[in-house]
């Protein structure tokens, strides 16, 4: 009897900024690596998860919210999430159940109209509507454009998350096993932890650190009783903000450490002693030298 044949490719995920696709994403490899917030924008750098199984494997790569841009970091996520479209098997357009097709929606459709690559339609967030109103929203989609599978699911809890693994299975090509069967990401631990120590940020300073924050690992070592220490900064870009990081008697600094520093553990399988300090770069996200500095390379797409 023959062995069955090994199947792997590319799956690229898009949609409007904060449709779910981090969260799915996380719920398909089994770990945190993608950030997680209700803020919009969130995902800034395309970010590569692994599903592996015995039969197949399935690159996932989490794209930045198409959006409009207002300055260079905005152009870079935009063109980062539509450069995505290239090179991949399927395309997944996931979009919001709880919200109607909107101006975000329909500009992603037009540039996936000229793409060759299956789309599916992947309707996240069911668990926050009424199965009666499903019907509708399906419909309405049909008439934007021909998709390849549509698949309702909640990537928050759980709800045909396999369903649509085994659709997508049903498009890949026979090929080898990319990664180690291990591995969740090809994101190197210093890009996930300064993400993670990102996503606390946002969690806490809430509305007023919108998205002028960045976050740089700048060394990962162990000291002599076998303690990890990870130092990083987080960047700003005005004074103010630092003020607000920091908090009154350094108390809100101190609060991203010891939230960050508990996911990190959970990453790097070992107790780790946070450095973090602040440090102000004004007008960042404008400049192209500081933007490289940061990891967002154009040269990584």
């Amino acid at each position: 009897m023959s062995k069955k044949s090994y199947k792997s490719g590319f799956v690229s995920i898009v949609g409007r900024p904060n449709v779910g696709k981090s969260t799915f994403l996380n719920r398909v490899v089994g770990q945190k690596i993608a950030i997680m917030s209700d803020k919009a924008q969130t995902t800034r750098n395309k970010i590569q998860g692994i599903y592996t199984t015995k039969e197949e494997q399935i690159i996932f790569i989490d794209t930045p919210g198409i959006h409009k841009p207002r300055h260079r970091l905005g152009d870079f996520m935009v063109d980062s999430a539509l450069s995505s479209f290239k090179g991949v098997e399927v395309i997944l357009l996931m979009v919001n159940a709880t919200e109607k097709r909107g101006p975000g929606d329909n500009f992603i459709i037009e540039k996936l109209k000229d793409s060759s690559t299956p789309v599916f339609l992947v309707i996240n967030k069911i668990d926050e509507v009424h199965p009666d109103k499903l019907f509708a929203i399906i419909e309405d989609y049909k008439t934007t454009m021909d998709y390849a599978e549509i698949v309702p699911i909640s990537a928050k809890e759980g709800n045909n998350v396999q369903t649509l693994l085994a659709q997508v299975k049903k498009y890949l090509p026979e090929g080898p096993q990319f990664y180690p069967e291990d591995q969740v990401t090809d994101h190197p631990e210093y890009f996930i932890i300064s993400e993670l120590i990102r996503e606390k940020v946002l969690e806490l300073t809430r509305e007023e650190i919108p998205h002028s924050v960045a976050v740089v690992v700048e060394g990962i070592e162990r000291n002599e009783n076998d303690k990890v220490q990870v130092h990083a900064a987080v960047i700003v870009e005005r004074s103010s903000q630092k003020g607000i990081i920091i908090g009154k008697g350094g108390k809100m600094l101190k609060d991203i450490g010891i939230r960050a520093r508990k996911d990190i553990e959970i990453l790097l399988g070992d107790k780790i002693y946070l450095d973090l300090w602040v440090k102000v770069q004004k007008d960042w996200r404008d400049r192209q030298t500081n933007l490289q500095d940061y990891g967002y390379r154009k040269d990584d797409y």
